[in-house]
């Protein structure tokens, strides 16, 4: 029997730049038979730092500097996506899958973004739309599966009852430049939904549905995987269901969790299994500390982002704000998809190594992760292997460019690359010959006692 514990928290809608209403929102605890639970944390308040400095891209939506995270703190906690958006601003070839509470695909600030299966548009032999002829064109498994699929209510109309998914998919990839709302990480994306949770239907087998949302992602063509939930427990179908993304290239991001727990004593899934394309994702605020609700860990961490106060989108039009690893999480998948973008023949282990090295290390993250990072998106694009700037390889002599970009910054640069130069300083520290790659480790499930992490 599935059990279902049931937590509020508020969350506020805000349309317009007000504050219009403030409702009560779940946090909700799934259990299997075999006491696997799955969780999301929701939350909110109102928060927003507008960014001043330098030159950079900024679109012109609206309310884009409402998203602290994208470039409020003046790169103190944010992701310095203005500077990102000066190399790119994402690529519709690329598909990040969301698996979620489902996406207001009509959304006016999604809808450009969300992916569109090519095996369902166009007119069949019958002179009918593929979108509605009710017949699977594509013999995929799935009839009229034009942007995703429910696999709660097993059909292709993608309904959003809870709102966590749009959130997701807005910081992810929010159309950028539309004049409208604000913008994601990765202002052109395409955005796969698929729907594993509703809050409004009995029995929901939510585990279930995960791994056959998984494996539809990479059956379509899903680069990355965004799973902004879990639970305590392992499972083997889930373990098999990543490790076949793994296995076919696929880059799963998830969250660390919202149990206020280290992640090294007390696992989480899926973000703690033993594979290498999971980055696992904890929650930071605008003074780059991590959250007191935020799952951290040295060993089975991998980075911080964004996670406090996040306004993105929302059902029926709405946007507003919302608290958790799981927006975290969204912030490293836009990230990826722009690394992708950027960088169209890099794997998934090249795109993990490009986020992970180029992190900022930040004392407030010691202790906290593994690579004691925050997540920067300019660094991830800038900081190319085998690729020289400003007289520095990134895959030279480490220490020496290190050295002689310390000495620049102390001096006080102040030409085009002074901000490249710091963000250089910290990410060579970590960096590696990113080209050498190595075949990755064949994983192995590791039980709850059992720890292994990249």
């Amino acid at each position: 029997m599935l059990g279902i514990k049931l937590k509020l928290a508020a969350i506020s809608f805000v349309i317009g730049g007000l504050v219009m209403a403030t409702v009560m929102a779940s946090k909700w605890s799934l259990g299997s038979s075999k006491g696997t639970t799955r969780m999301m944390s929701l939350g909110t308040a109102k928060f927003m730092v507008p960014r001043k400095g330098e030159s950079k891209v900024l679109l012109n939506d609206p309310s884009v500097l409402k998203n602290w995270g994208l470039m409020g703190t003046g790169g103190q906690s944010d992701i310095r996506a203005d500077a990102a958006w000066a190399i790119t601003t994402g690529n519709r070839q690329v598909i990040a899958a969301i698996v979620d509470t489902g996406v207001d695909t009509t959304h006016p600030d999604l809808a450009n973004n969300v992916w569109v299966n090519p095996g369902e548009i166009g007119i069949d032999e019958q002179g009918r739309d593929k979108k509605t002829n009710n017949i699977d064109d594509d013999k995929n498994g799935y009839t009229d599966d034009v942007n995703g699929w429910d696999f709660v209510n097993n059909k292709a109309i993608i309904i959003d009852n809870h709102g966590h998914g749009t959130h997701i998919a807005g910081i992810i990839g929010a159309v950028g430049g539309n004049g409208i709302g604000l913008s994601g990480v990765c202002p052109k994306i395409s955005l796969m939904a698929l729907k594993y949770y509703d809050p409004t239907s009995k029995g929901n087998d939510n585990l279930k549905n995960t791994v056959r949302a998984i494996r539809y992602a990479v059956k379509m063509g899903a680069q990355i995987i965004n799973y902004s939930g879990g639970g305590t427990e392992p499972d083997d179908d889930e373990f098999d269901a990543i490790k076949f993304a793994r296995d076919n290239g696929v880059l799963f991001v998830a969250a660390a969790g919202n149990e206020r727990s280290n992640s090294d004593v007390a696992p989480y899934y899926p973000a703690d299994y033993s594979l290498d394309n999971i980055i696992s994702v904890t929650a930071i605020n605008a003074v780059a500390q991590v959250l007191p609700s935020s799952n951290y860990g040295v060993r089975s961490v991998h980075i911080a982002a964004p996670g406090e106060n996040i306004y993105s989108t929302l059902p029926n039009g709405q946007f507003g704000q919302m608290t958790g690893t799981s927006q975290a999480t969204a912030f490293v998948s836009g990230v990826a998809a722009l690394i992708l973008s950027h960088n169209n023949e890099f794997n998934y282990v090249q795109v993990k190594r490009q986020i992970m090295s180029t992190a900022d290390e930040m004392t407030e993250l010691r202790g906290k992760t593994a690579t004691s990072g925050k997540l920067n998106s300019y660094a991830a694009l800038a900081i190319q292997p085998n690729v020289a700037m400003t007289g520095i390889n990134s895959v030279g002599n480490v220490n020496n460019s290190i050295g002689v970009i310390s000495s620049a910054r102390e001096q006080g640069d102040n030409g085009p690359n002074a901000g490249m130069l710091t963000d250089l300083v910290q990410a060579l520290r970590a960096s590696t010959k990113l080209s050498q790659q190595q075949p990755p480790p064949e994983p192995t499930r590791k039980g709850a006692g059992e720890k292994s992490r990249l």
